[in-house]
């Protein structure tokens, strides 16, 4: 498995006062039950306000993301910025490049079309093993680098607003 490199962040626009949805897919609870508190963890740690949204798989969240963006709009009350997380494991159909490939369309079009920081905690795994060495907290730990993601677009988008 290659290392995870991350660079430093250096950007210290503030996500003060920053309301954050996560939307989870619960299709592996104990998997998704790490992947959550890691992104919990980072979002706490930044000091930002969250709402998690739960669904039942991956192909599940973009539309989630949207019924709860446009809520939100509408209450006053917007989110800044979003989490996905949820876990697709590989199986013996082709389900799996499925799932995977169009939850991370979906994502995609939905963060540059509504213009919404989004950090994708999806992950796509060949084993449970794997699963687990993304999801804990201790190891790769993608449930906080999806939150991390998230804030740091935020940033840059606050950033660039103020130019």
């Amino acid at each position: 498995m290659a290392e995870a490199r991350h660079a430093p962040l250096k950007d210290q626009t503030s996500v003060s006062g920053a309301r954050v949805l996560i939307v989870e897919a619960r299709f592996y609870d104990d998997i998704q039950d790490a992947l959550l508190e890691g992104a919990v963890a980072e979002l706490r740690s930044a000091g930002v306000r969250h709402d998690v949204v739960t669904v039942p798989g991956a192909l599940e969240i973009p539309a989630a993301i949207t019924f709860a963006l446009d809520a939100a709009e509408r209450s006053g009350e917007p989110y800044d910025a979003v989490v996905a997380l949820g876990c697709v494991v590989r199986g013996d159909t082709i389900h799996f490049e499925i799932v995977s490939m169009e939850s991370a369309r979906a994502l995609m079009d939905l963060s540059v079309q509504r213009q919404v920081a989004l950090g994708n905690g999806i992950i796509t795994v060949n084993t449970d093993a794997q699963a687990w060495a993304r999801a804990r907290a201790g190891e790769l730990n993608k449930g906080g680098h999806a939150a991390r993601a998230a804030l740091t677009m935020l940033r840059l988008k606050r950033r660039l607003a103020k130019a």
